[in-house]
Formats: structure tokens, sequence, C-alpha cells
């Protein structure tokens, strides 16, 4: 069994390609809804335990336990067969992404807009800033992979080495530029946060992904097997981003309808972010020589986030209705046209690579 036929090759559905307009459906409904109902999303906040909402957290596990199921760990035995792809992966991840991105929130909310936002909004913002920088994506990358014909086998390897890295790294990264920032870290609950949204989740996945494919007996069989539970539970997962964001904004419904323009703030830098760091890693994979299949997918990683599991620790971090959490939801809103527009980029800079 090699690692290229048992990579699935999703196609974007109809959820992924409306992503941004259904969040902004449910932005709108919840900032509604926060404005007429205001005593309920009182009484939810206080439904949490060492700081952790327990209703999002049910609602941000739905979201997250189902990309865990794709995540094959027995891919790791191919580290060695595209060593190049996997090093600027790494790189531009762990190693530049979350410290450009906190360089940037603080560019621009303790000096570009300071006029405009007070000085403990702009902290939180940044602070959205850099869990959002330091959670590279997961699920939605064996999109982009598939949408510029990107090696599936490679794009399967670097995610999962990416969940791997991530256990033992996201937390020491955030709390470190949480410090350098000036922001106070509850250590108890950042670890926490991590336990909740990646180890546990992730070993559920893994659980289940062997349990799915146990009486296979073709890499088809065992991909068909993954495909339809996935399937079957995606409803839930659009149910739970959705309700996720609903909550958020029924708890920034005041911020919202008295500054909408902070919407605005917050999306610059993530642009700026996006761009620059997709150009980081594209040059890096052009200079390197690497083929396009595997230059794609290696550059749009670490452009994507991980947006569940930054909205859940920010949630963990600074409540329901902080700044913190606004900011990663921003990052939801803009990802789907950013990212489309990279891999129309990349599609149209195909010529510049190896065939592969």
């Amino acid at each position: 069994m090699t690692a290229s036929t048992t990579v699935a090759r999703p196609a974007m559905g109809l959820f992924e390609r409306g992503l941004s307009l259904w969040v902004v459906l449910a932005m709108g409904a919840g900032t509604m809804f926060g404005a007429l109902e205001p005593a309920l999303f009182q009484a939810l906040a206080q439904f949490e335990y060492a700081q952790v909402n327990l209703a999002v957290a049910v609602l941000i596990w739905v979201m997250i336990y189902p990309m865990m199921v794709n995540v094959d760990f027995s891919s790791l035995t191919h580290l060695g067969e595209k060593p190049k792809g996997l090093i600027i992966t790494l790189a531009v991840n762990w190693l530049i992404k979350p410290f450009t991105m906190a360089f940037l929130g603080v560019l621009f909310f303790e000096i570009l807009f300071a006029d405009l936002v007070t000085p403990a909004t702009a902290k939180e913002y940044i602070a959205g800033l850099i869990l959002l920088g330091a959670a590279p994506c997961t699920a939605m990358v064996f999109v982009w992979s598939q949408l510029t014909r990107g090696d599936a086998a490679y794009t399967l390897v670097q995610v999962s080495l990416n969940d791997l890295v991530m256990i033992f790294a996201f937390a020491p990264i955030v709390a470190f530029l949480l410090g350098v920032t000036d922001i106070v870290v509850p250590w108890k609950t950042l670890l926490l946060s991590v336990v909740l949204y990646v180890l546990t989740p992730l070993i559920a996945g893994v659980l289940t992904r062997r349990k799915l494919t146990r009486t296979a007996t073709t890499p088809e069989q065992a991909r068909a097997q993954i495909d339809a539970f996935g399937a079957r539970i995606k409803p839930f997962t659009i149910l739970g981003l959705l309700a996720t964001i609903l909550l958020l904004f029924g708890f920034q419904g005041p911020v919202i309808l008295t500054a909408p323009e902070q919407i605005g703030l917050i999306a610059l830098p993530l642009l700026v972010q996006s761009y620059g760091i997709f150009a980081i890693a594209y040059a890096a994979a052009w200079l390197w020589r690497l083929p396009f299949p595997v230059a794609a997918p290696c550059a749009l990683i670490g452009t994507s986030n991980f947006f569940e599991l930054a909205v859940a620790v920010a949630i963990s971090l600074f409540g329901l209705g902080s700044g913190a959490a606004l900011a990663t939801v921003v990052g939801v809103l803009v990802e789907v046209p950013v990212m489309l527009s990279l891999v129309a980029i990349a599609n149209r800079t195909r010529h510049w690579f190896p065939a592969g």
C-alpha cells in the first residue's frame, strides 16, 4: 500500500465554496439575537469550567473531530520521499508565520490603528491574531491541494506532520508571543485547550479511522469508508461552525453595532499576512526547484489557518465576548476568498515550476 493510493482527493462542495457567505449570515444572525436576547447569551457565558465555555467546547469539538479522521500517521513513513517541501512547510509554519503575525498585529493595532482602538482592545485583537498565526490549517488543505492538482500523498504527509508538531509547539509559541506582547497567559487554560481541542480529537480521529478501515481489504475500500463517514457527519460540522459564530457575535453584538469598522481593521493585517506568507513559501519552493504538485500545497498550508482551534483557544483564554474571539472569527470570514485567490495565482504560475 502506497501513500498515493490512500489519500482523498476531495472536491470543494457547496458549503466550502459559500463559507464566507454562511459566516456573514451567522454573524448577522448572532448580532441580531444578541441585541434582542442579551440575557440568554449572558446565561450561556456562565456555563464554563476552568475558563472553558462548555457549550462552545462541544461545538468546537464537533468541528475538529471529523477533520482528525483524515489524519493518517502511517503516512509519516513517507517523510523522506519529498523532504524539501516538508522543510519549507515546517520552517514557514513554525519559525516564520507565528512571529510575522504577532509583528503585524503590533504594527497595525499599536501603531497604525492606535487612534482607532483602545489599548485594551488592541491587545485582545493582537492575541486573536497570534492564535491564528500559530495554528496552521488541517482540513481545508486537502481542498486547496485538490484545486491545484497537488500531490495528494505529500499533502497527507505534511498535514499529519503538522498536527503532530502542533501538539507540542502550539502552546509554547502562543505563550511566548503573548508574553512578548505583554498579554497575561493563563498556562493552565492554554494547556487544557491543547488537550481538549488538539490531542483529544486527534486520538478520537485516529481510533475512528482504525475502526472504519478495520474490515477494508483494499486501499480504495478503506478510503470509501472514511469518505462515507465524513459525508454522514459533515452536516454536524457545519452546524457546529455556524452555531459557534452565532454565539460569538451574540456576545459581540453591542461592539459590532456601535463600531462595525472594527471588522475591517482586523481583516487588514490578516490579508497582509496571508499574501505575505504565501509569497515567502512559494518563492522558497521556486528557488529550490520543487515540482508544482509539491510546491502548491507546501505554500498553501501555511497561508490557511486552523481557525477552529484559534477560535476555541481565544474563547478559553479571553472569553466569548473578547476582542480575541472576534479577531479569530474574522479570520474565518476572510479565509475562503483569500485562499481561492491564491489557488488561482498558483494555477496561473504552474509553468514556473518543474512538472513533477
